[in-house]
């Protein structure tokens, strides 16, 4: 004899179908909206501090790696 499914069984398939067919398209949406977000932030200019600041910082940056080079390079020399 054959296996058949029940009704519940069958229904609570395609319920389930329903289900991650909907979570599917709210992903979707989710990942849609991060996106339009993330270029909206990316489309905001800088202000002149935050420009001014981003400098300051790669600058400062830059001094750090020049110092820890020269530090690197005194240690090997002895």
């Amino acid at each position: 004899m054959a296996f058949t499914p029940s009704k519940d069984q069958k229904r609570r398939e395609r319920e389930q179908k329903k289900l991650d067919k909907r979570m599917a398209r709210e992903d979707e949406k989710m990942d849609k909206l991060e996106a339009r977000q993330a270029a909206a932030a990316a489309a905001i200019p800088l202000t002149e501090e935050e420009i001014q600041a981003k400098i300051e910082a790669d600058f400062e940056a830059e001094l750090a790696a020049e110092a820890a080079a020269a530090e690197a390079k005194m240690e090997m020399a002895y």
